[in-house]
């Protein structure tokens, strides 16, 4: 896999820690990754705008990132990571400062449309 196949977004179907209702609480669960190695995600109640950086390991390459948004209004921050699968599926972690971690599983539902946001949080 090559970094321009983790642009687009990937829509969040399964996670570790949280079931398939929470997920879609809000919005259908998404994560975002643009060229400029920025993006963000929704889950349940659970905002982000994450700034990363591309890395290669022994498993090929993976997103690295860190973000902050909040949770039921309250501030949350924290890092996870993305990697795409042989068969292009995604899989990563997102991680809670101080807290709750999960697994997360992705499909990609758009390769075109991302957000323009500006510089990191």
């Amino acid at each position: 896999m090559a970094i321009k196949d983790f642009i687009g977004k990937w829509r969040i179907y399964e996670m570790e820690e949280w079931d398939k209702d929470y997920l879609d609480e809000e919005v259908k669960a998404y994560i975002s990754i643009e060229k400029n190695k920025e993006g963000d995600f929704h889950f349940g109640l659970v905002r982000g705008n994450m700034c990363g950086e591309f890395k290669k390991t022994s498993e090929g390459i993976l997103f690295d990132f860190t973000w902050d948004g909040n949770e039921e209004c309250d501030a949350a921050f924290g890092d996870g990571w993305m990697r795409i699968t042989e068969n292009g599926t995604a899989e990563g972690e997102i991680r809670f400062h101080g807290g709750d971690k999960s697994l997360f599983w992705a499909k990609r539902i758009d390769n075109n449309k991302t957000s323009k946001r500006k510089g990191c949080i």
